[in-house]
């Protein structure tokens, strides 16, 4: 039981969106398409606005 609450927490805690952009970035073929990608994460691509 304890185990399952602790997997519960782990999922919640987890920064699904620093996930995303991780496996994003783990798919560039070259520098400068890595250099794009991370010009279009600072940007904010896969941050929720609050506006």
């Amino acid at each position: 039981m304890k185990n399952y609450f602790s997997r519960i927490r782990d999922f919640i805690n987890h920064d699904h969106a620093k996930a995303r952009e991780d496996a994003y970035l783990n798919d560039a073929s070259s520098n400068v398409d890595l250099e794009y990608r991370q010009r279009q994460i600072d940007r904010g691509l896969f941050r929720q606005r609050n506006y």
